[in-house]
C-alpha cells in the first residue's frame, strides 16, 4: 500500500495550484468557444498533452505494453478512453449554452457518482456523512438554480440542455475513473494518460477547424496555450499531492473549484468585460455554491473522519481494559 510522505504543506501547495488550474480552465475555455469549437479545442488539447507525456515516458523508457493487458484490461482500457473522450466533448460542449460557473458546480456530481459506482459495482460501503455530504451537494444545487429551477425542469431551453451535458460530462467521468481505478494494476497513471492522449488526438484532431487559429489574438493565443499545459501540469500537481498527503484531504481542497471559478470570473469581467458575462447570482445562489462545497468536502473527509473514529474507539476500548 502506498505510504504519503507526509510534507503536508507540499501536499496543499500541489492539492491548491490544481484547484486552481481547473478553477480558472473553463473561463478560459468559455473565451476560446467563441473562436473554435469544442471538437477542435479538444482535439488540440489532446494532440499537445500527447506529445508531452509521450516524450516523457519515452525518454523514462515507460511507454506502456499491451502485452501486460488482459481481455478484462484492454475492456478496462477502452471505457478508460471512451470515457474520458466524451466526458471532455460533453463537457466542451455544455459551456457553449452554460456559464462557467454553473458548468464547474454542475461538474461536482463527478466524484459523487464515481462513489455511487464504487458502492455498486464494488460492494463499497457508503459511510453516514457521505450521504450526509451527498445530501448538502443536492440541497446546494437546487439553492443555486432557484431563480430557475422552474423553467428547467418545465421548458427545453438552450440552458437544460446544457445541464443535461454536463450531467452526461460527469457520469463519463465516474465511468473514465472507475476504470482507471482497476487499471493502476497493470499500468501507472501516466502510462493510462498517454493512451487517452493520444487516442484523443486519433479522435478529434481530424474533426477539428484549424482555419479559426490565424484570427487568435496574443490574448487568445496565451489562453490556447494555457488550456494545452493546464491538461497535464494540472493532473501532475494532482498526482503528486496524492505523494505527499491524504487523498481525502486532497479532494476537500479540490472541492474549492466552484467558488475559485466564480471569483475568477468576477474578476476577468471586471478587467474584460467583452470577454466574459458572469452568472448573475443572488444571495440564495451564492448560499448554494456554497453548500455545494461544503458537501464536497464532507463527502471527502469522511473515510478519515471513519479512521480518526475507529482509531478512537480502539484506544478507549484498550483503556478500558487496563482498568
Amino acid at each position: 500500500m502506498h505510504q504519503v510522505s507526509g510534507r503536508a504543506i507540499l501536499g496543499f501547495s500541489l492539492a491548491f495550484t490544481t484547484a486552481v488550474l481547473w478553477g480558472v480552465l473553463p473561463i478560459v475555455l468559455k473565451v476560446l468557444l467563441d473562436f473554435l469549437t469544442a471538437s477542435t479545442l479538444t482535439g488540440i488539447r489532446f494532440f499537445v498533452a500527447a506529445v508531452m507525456v509521450g516524450v516523457l515516458l519515452w525518454w523514462q523508457r515507460q511507454w506502456p505494453r499491451f502485452s501486460l493487458l488482459s481481455r478484462q484490461g484492454i475492456v478496462l482500457l477502452l471505457i478508460a478512453v471512451l470515457g474520458l473522450l466524451a466526458n471532455y466533448l460533453l463537457y466542451m460542449s455544455g459551456l457553449n449554452y452554460l456559464t462557467a460557473e454553473t458548468a464547474q458546480l454542475l461538474i461536482q456530481l463527478a466524484p459523487f457518482l464515481m462513489m455511487l459506482g464504487g458502492v455498486w459495482i464494488f460492494k463499497e460501503r457508503l459511510l453516514f456523512w457521505q450521504k450526509i455530504g451527498a445530501l448538502v451537494l443536492v440541497v446546494g444545487l437546487l439553492l443555486f438554480f432557484n431563480t430557475r429551477l422552474l423553467v428547467l425542469l418545465t421548458q427545453l431551453s438552450e440552458e437544460s440542455f446544457g445541464l443535461l451535458l454536463i450531467i452526461g460530462a460527469a457520469v463519463t467521468w465516474a465511468a473514465y475513473a472507475l476504470a482507471q481505478k482497476q487499471l493502476l494494476v497493470h499500468y501507472s497513471s501516466k502510462q493510462i494518460m498517454v493512451l487517452i492522449y493520444c487516442a484523443g488526438a486519433v479522435v478529434f484532431m481530424p474533426l477539428s477547424d484549424l482555419q479559426p487559429l490565424l484570427q487568435l489574438t496574443g490574448w487568445h493565443w496565451a489562453f490556447l496555450l494555457f488550456c494545452c499545459l493546464n491538461t497535464v501540469v494540472a493532473y501532475g500537481a494532482f498526482a503528486e499531492a496524492l505523494h505527499h498527503w491524504e487523498a481525502s484531504k486532497v479532494s476537500a481542497v479540490l472541492a474549492i473549484t466552484p467558488l475559485i471559478t466564480i471569483l475568477v470570473a468576477k474578476g476577468l469581467h471586471q478587467w474584460q468585460p467583452e470577454w466574459l458575462t458572469p452568472e448573475p447570482l443572488n444571495g440564495w445562489a451564492m448560499l448554494g455554491a456554497c453548500l455545494v462545497v461544503v458537501g464536497s468536502m464532507t463527502t471527502a473527509l469522511s473515510p478519515l473522519w471513519g479512521q480518526y473514529h475507529a482509531k478512537f474507539q480502539e484506544k478507549r476500548r484498550s483503556q478500558q481494559l487496563r482498568r
